[in-house]
């Protein structure tokens, strides 16, 4: 495997991309939310250059889409360090953290995204980097084998997961700093929206952006995707005329009713995923839930399960999922058997509130 391929790949959507690099904050001040979380990364920071010294290893917990990467680039801005991106899924050979930790410099910033997905031999590689700055290399096998020590510059590891847990703690011992981000609340995810609002050369009012704010599943990325996609309906009901767009209430339920996101927030899969659990008498397995929707184990467990128990219409006990009193309640016909048609669910459920 080349070094260079060990670095994300370039999305072939360049518009989209772009688009997503200008909606992210330039600074940690212009961060909105996660306020305990970054309060402190300002005092470590701030700390470590009063000292003229490297940051401590960081790591971010939490569900997708709550600002892992984008605090990690603020990170490397703010220390005026060059950063360096990567996933977990293609370090699977020890040669391969070597490669990246020898081109280092001195507080560079190494991220590491989805970092529990790392290979065994890759995370032991890393062991004496984080702590000694130096990799022990083994050659050859058996009476043969050899090894020697290559020094590599201090450095700052990033490492951003969706599963805490999977991390050995030898590894996660390892960060100086550990944060976990949690879901917005509508508020933060309220100002978010304004701002995003006026970087796409739009203006939203504030009715239109509480209604939005409140069903985005608490994650900045839905409220930007969301918002990116009503726009898109705004301007297209205005007869493109795109000088100065303002998006109304009318326009953002219309643009989330083509999403398939009801008044709970929740979108065709959640309600695939209550749909299951209503229609059985007992608790329902994952890998059971997985196959009836269509996904895959952890995209549900990960994805979709913790918004849901965060609305309080899943449970999940020792014998399996199943879905709460309220979820009955809000998805009556669901519950009775009756399958809803889209039209149907927004018949019921898109109204301004």
């Amino acid at each position: 495997m080349n070094e260079e391929n060990l670095f994300e790949p370039v999305p072939t959507d360049d518009e989209e991309v772009g688009v997503e690099k200008k909606l992210r904050p330039g600074t940690l001040r212009e961060f909105i939310g996660q306020r305990r979380l970054v309060d402190n990364l300002r005092v470590a920071i701030e700390s470590a250059r009063q000292r003229d010294d490297v940051l401590d290893h960081i790591l971010f917990s939490g569900m997708p889409g709550l600002g892992k990467t984008t605090l990690a680039n603020l990170i490397s801005t703010e220390m005026d360090v060059h950063l360096r991106t990567t996933s977990g899924p293609i370090l699977q050979k020890g040669k391969d953290i070597v490669g990246l930790l020898t081109d280092l410099g001195r507080g560079d910033v190494l991220f590491i995204d989805e970092i529990h997905r790392m290979s065994t031999e890759s995370e032991e590689y890393l062991y004496s980097a984080m702590e000694d700055y130096a990799v022990d290399i083994v050659l050859d096998h058996g009476p043969d084998a050899r090894s020697f020590r290559i020094s590599v510059e201090p450095f700052t590891l990033v490492g951003a997961t969706t599963r805490e847990g999977l991390l050995s703690e030898p590894f996660r011992s390892r960060f100086g700093i550990t944060e976990k981000l949690e879901l917005y609340p509508p508020s933060d995810l309220r100002e978010i929206i304004l701002r995003s609002a006026e970087v796409l050369s739009c203006s939203i009012g504030a009715e239109a952006a509480r209604i939005l704010a409140e069903r985005c599943r608490g994650t900045p990325r839905y409220a930007n995707r969301f918002l990116r996609r009503i726009r898109d309906v705004a301007q297209y009901r205005s007869e493109n005329n795109v000088d100065r767009l303002e998006l109304s209430s009318a326009d953002v339920m219309e643009g989330l009713q083509r999403l398939g996101v009801d008044e709970h927030g929740l979108d065709r899969v959640d309600r695939k995923i209550l749909e299951v659990l209503l229609s059985h008498n007992q608790p329902v397995g994952l890998k059971t839930l997985a196959v009836s929707v269509g996904e895959e184990e952890r995209t549900v467990e990960d994805v979709y399960e913790p918004y849901l128990i965060q609305r309080g219409m899943l449970l999940r006990t020792p014998r399996g999922r199943r879905a709460s009193a309220r979820a009955e309640e809000c998805y009556a016909p669901l519950a009775s058997g009756d399958r809803l048609t889209e039209e149907g669910v927004h018949q019921q459920e898109f109204r301004l509130p």
